[in-house]
């Protein structure tokens, strides 16, 4: 599946804004092409092994004028991946305006990430792979998208173990919700697995199941041990 970045958001990006009150130009629409084609690069070569060289080939544009543009190829992993997690974190947002149900809230989030990923295969493994590639300040602009996506899905959960009762730390569950979900690009087959809704509905039932469990598992090993100490 090719990489996908829609034009619109892709120049939002460039520009440091949501994009809302700009009509999609020309630029917009190259500049969507240009990341899709660097997005295709780190796929097949990682970042270390691309060279401005190669993603100028793939754009097909002049060395000079990608420089023009990008002054390194860590500009244009920034980009990918400040459009990525952007969206993510953006749909998010939208999906759960209308749903209160603490569950319900914890599904949406699951096929939230699903949905953007399966779409987005190639630029999902390379934000996998280089997640430790940008450096000064454009690592730290893309660690603080990251830490708010975090967050968000913390509050979802918290949320969850206040209306059912529960017990568990939901740092460990959220790590591994994402441990479950990050990487099904390497193992995803369509025809066996499902789309995205299918599968969001079997990962919600494991993962939910799960702390379900290990909340009542906790909760009766916590009994016996104040029963131990009387």
């Amino acid at each position: 599946m090719s990489a996908s970045v829609s034009k619109p958001a892709a120049a939002a990006v460039l520009r440091g804004d949501n994009g809302a009150s700009h009509p999609e130009t020309r630029f917009d629409r190259r500049l969507a092409k240009i990341l899709g084609h660097a997005t295709e690069v780190f796929y097949e070569k990682g970042y270390e092994g691309a060279s401005m060289r190669d993603l100028s080939r793939a754009a097909g544009m002049s060395l000079a004028g990608l420089y023009y543009y990008f002054e390194s190829k860590e500009r244009l992993l920034y980009l990918i991946q400040k459009h990525s997690f952007s969206t993510i974190v953006a749909r998010l947002k939208e999906r759960l305006r209308d749903v209160s149900d603490p569950e319900q809230r914890v599904r949406v989030l699951i096929l939230n990430h699903l949905d953007y990923f399966l779409a987005n295969q190639k630029a999902m493994k390379v934000l996998s792979h280089e997640d430790d590639a940008l450096k000064n300040g454009f690592g730290a602009e893309i660690a603080a998208i990251k830490r708010g996506y975090y967050r968000i899905c913390v509050d979802l959960l918290e949320a969850l173990k206040a209306a059912k009762g529960l017990e568990f730390k939901s740092r460990t569950a959220v790590l591994s919700l994402f441990g479950m979900m990050n990487w099904i690009y390497t193992w995803h087959n369509p025809r066996v697995d499902g789309d995205a809704e299918e599968l969001a509905s079997q990962m919600a039932a494991i993962f939910l199941r799960g702390i379900c469990v290990s909340s009542s598992g906790k909760a009766g090993h916590n009994k016996k041990r104040a029963a131990v100490s009387n």
